[in-house]
């Protein structure tokens, strides 16, 4: 077959992952316990080399939309982004509802979210990979 190798340095810097992903379970613990806050993350994972723009929009039960929230991911890096400092407007996520969040990104980007619930001593972290579409 040969020893055809592709650089190390081509591999890590292509675009990988998905344009669109979905999360729909989102709910930000209303309270904390110990020295652990609690929180949700959705997690970013850009291995191009283009910075990626995100369009954050949340969606609610009983209420319109929260829509448009923009955050940047540099290339050939990771950010968590905590959904508890999302603001439009002076409007936030509120603590105790159920929400679900999706992200559009210009380049592709892979997307996990995590929750950390210290509501009880016995914390519990919840982490899933989001949905490409």
């Amino acid at each position: 077959m040969g020893d055809a190798e592709i650089p190390r340095k081509k591999v890590a810097t292509q675009p990988r992952g998905s344009l669109f992903w979905v999360i729909p379970d989102g709910y930000i613990p209303p309270e904390s316990r110990g020295e652990l806050v609690s929180h949700e993350s959705i997690c970013v994972l850009n291995c191009g080399s283009r910075a990626a723009k995100l369009s954050i929009d949340i969606y609610f039960e009983d209420r319109e939309p929260l829509e448009g929230l923009i955050e940047v991911v540099e290339g050939r890096r990771t950010r968590h982004i905590r959904t508890a400092s999302l603001e439009k407007s002076g409007e936030r996520i509120p603590t105790c509802i159920p929400y679900a969040i999706t992200v559009t990104s210009d380049v592709p980007v892979i997307i996990q979210y995590s929750r950390l619930d210290t509501t009880q001593p016995e914390l519990a972290l919840m982490s899933v990979m989001a949905y490409p579409v």
